[in-house]
C-alpha cells in the first residue's frame, strides 16, 4: 500500500508555524499560481484597523512558496528552495479579509533545465494582495533560488 504525499495545504501549516498562526487559508494551489486568505483577524490588526504588514507580508511570501512547492515539488531529492530576496509595496488601506496571488514568474521548465545543467536558477514570484472589494493593497515581488543538495564525497 502507498502512502498519499500531503498537499501543500495541508503540508504548509504542518511545517511553517506562521502559517497555522495566521490561520491562513488555501483557495487555489497550482504549479502555476497560489491563492491564499487571511481572515480579519484583530489579534493581527494595526493601528489603523486594518491587518499588519507583517502580516501582509507573512501571507504574500506563503503564497509564494505554495506556488514554488507546487512547481518544484518534485525537484526536493535534490534542491531546496529558498527565498533570497524579497521587495513589496503597501498600495491602499487593506481591510478585512485579505487574499493573496502568488505567479510564478518563469517557465518551471526553465528553471528545472538551470538545475540540470549544475546551475543555481533564481526565479521570481509576483503577488498581489487584495480586500473583499478586489482593490490591490500590496504587491510582491520575491526572488526564489532552487539551491542544490551537497553530494557527499566520495572517498
Amino acid at each position: 500500500m502507498t502512502q498519499a504525499m500531503p498537499s501543500i495545504a495541508e503540508l504548509l501549516p504542518a511545517t511553517v508555524p506562521m502559517v497555522r498562526t495566521l490561520n491562513l487559508a488555501f483557495d487555489e494551489c497550482t504549479a502555476d499560481r497560489a491563492v491564499l486568505r487571511m481572515p480579519d483577524q484583530p489579534a493581527f490588526h494595526n493601528h489603523v484597523g486594518g491587518p499588519h504588514a507583517g502580516a501582509m507580508f507573512t501571507l504574500a511570501e506563503s503564497a509564494s512558496g505554495a506556488v514554488v512547492l507546487a512547481a518544484f515539488g518534485d525537484q526536493l531529492s535534490r534542491a531546496v528552495p529558498l527565498a533570497v530576496d524579497a521587495r513589496i509595496a503597501y498600495k491602499k488601506l487593506a481591510m478585512g479579509e485579505v487574499t493573496a496571488t502568488a505567479e510564478l514568474g518563469r517557465p518551471a521548465a526553465d528553471v528545472v533545465a538551470e538545475l540540470d545543467a549544475g546551475q543555481r536558477p533564481e526565479f521570481p514570484v509576483e503577488v498581489t494582495i487584495r480586500r473583499p472589494d478586489g482593490e490591490v493593497t500590496g504587491e510582491m515581488t520575491i526572488t526564489w533560488t532552487l539551491k542544490p543538495n551537497r553530494v557527499p564525497e566520495q572517498g
